[in-house]
């Protein structure tokens, strides 16, 4: 992977918001990845809340369609 500070603010976003997902659906080095490039975009902007990342973080029960209530057989 590049630097971090080879990075420009959107290209960072883009990868972090990527890693976070990867994260989210169950990779174990993601998480990792996606906290350091997080946490380079918070030291970038001097926020403490991380903007422009649209992640679905429900519970995965939530997220998935629901079950209709009768059985078709």
């Amino acid at each position: 992977m590049t630097e971090l500070t080879d990075l420009d603010e959107a290209s960072l976003a883009e990868h972090a918001a990527e890693w976070r997902r990867r994260a989210l659906r169950g990779e174990k080095q993601a998480r990792g990845i996606a906290h350091a490039l997080e946490t380079e975009m918070r030291r970038r902007s001097g926020d403490t809340v991380t903007q422009n990342i649209d992640l679905d973080t429900r519970p995965q029960a939530l997220r998935l369609a629901p079950r209709p209530w009768w059985k078709f057989w």
